[in-house]
């Protein structure tokens, strides 16, 4: 059984911190399994004491243990790791073409990235109707914020977008209560803002979550579940069309667990637009 797959099966019983280290080892594996434990405890935001927990709790003898066995899971591979690691080639032939099968290749990978236990957690808690839901992004990944807003919206109430003024945000952390969801996107170039925002939220005992890249945003540290997806693509500009899959994978997941209640719900928001834009030019 590989590393990857060890820490799958034991997903479901690992603390926030075991989340983080398994966030921040999937999201560039198997090579962050491949540095010192104390730039790994760095790179997670734990202590390497809780590294070496981690790697007993999911069967191994030791951190050295598991650097010997992911070294091993790459010479078993077809490639080396210089070719996996060989982002940077310019694309050749047809653009779109080259393009397309960069994007699938960054599919495949976050799939590796993001465990189905993780993801399957953060649906129940997007799910949950007891918890308010709060929503916002960056200068650019707050897209992938409002698709998701939106979506949820359709499927359940108490769904907020904050908006891009920051000015505005205390208005929302004051409504936070113990327990609420904020949801965040935070890609690299890191906000600072976003930052100062999860941690208030986390003060406010909010549940933070966060969608960012392998370099982690600086917000892990405040966050209970962390969604690392893959966002390089050895081009002049990041793509952010894993982090919308996977989002569009969460907000269907939920709206087809909740069918009946989420039908209704798009029915009655119809109806109501209809009337208001009713005799409109």
């Amino acid at each position: 059984m590989s590393i990857r797959n060890q820490i799958e099966a034991t997903s479901a019983s690992f603390t926030r911190s075991e989340r983080k280290l398994a966030t921040a080892l999937l999201s560039d594996y198997p090579y962050a399994g491949l540095i010192s434990i104390q730039e790994l405890a760095e790179r997670a935001e734990v202590s390497p004491p809780s590294i070496s927990r981690f790697v007993s709790k999911i069967g191994l003898g030791g951190y050295a243990d598991m650097q010997k066995r992911l070294l091993a899971e790459l010479r078993d591979g077809q490639r080396s790791p210089v070719d996996l690691h060989a982002t940077s080639k310019q694309i050749e032939g047809g653009y779109l073409t080259g393009f397309l099968d960069r994007a699938a290749d960054q599919m495949n990978s976050a799939s590796e990235a993001v465990t189905e236990g993780q993801f399957n957690r953060i649906c129940d808690l997007l799910n949950d109707r007891k918890r308010r839901i709060y929503v916002v992004g960056g200068r650019i990944s707050d897209t992938i914020a409002l698709i998701l807003s939106f979506h949820l919206r359709q499927s359940r109430e108490d769904v907020f977008h904050l908006p891009r003024e920051p000015d505005v945000w205390p208005e929302y952390l004051l409504r936070m209560k113990p327990g609420d969801i904020l949801f965040l996107v935070d890609f690299r170039r890191y906000q600072r803002n976003l930052v100062r925002l999860a941690e208030q939220a986390n003060a406010r005992r909010a549940k933070v979550v966060l969608m960012t890249d392998k370099g982690l945003s600086p917000a892990t540290r405040f966050a209970s579940e962390v969604v690392a997806v893959p966002i390089d693509m050895g081009t002049v500009w990041d793509s952010y069309s894993t982090a919308l899959a996977v989002t569009e994978a969460i907000v269907t997941r939920i709206a087809e667990e909740t069918w009946g209640e989420t039908r209704a719900r798009i029915e009655a928001w119809d109806a109501a637009r209809e009337t208001i834009l009713e005799n409109e030019p």
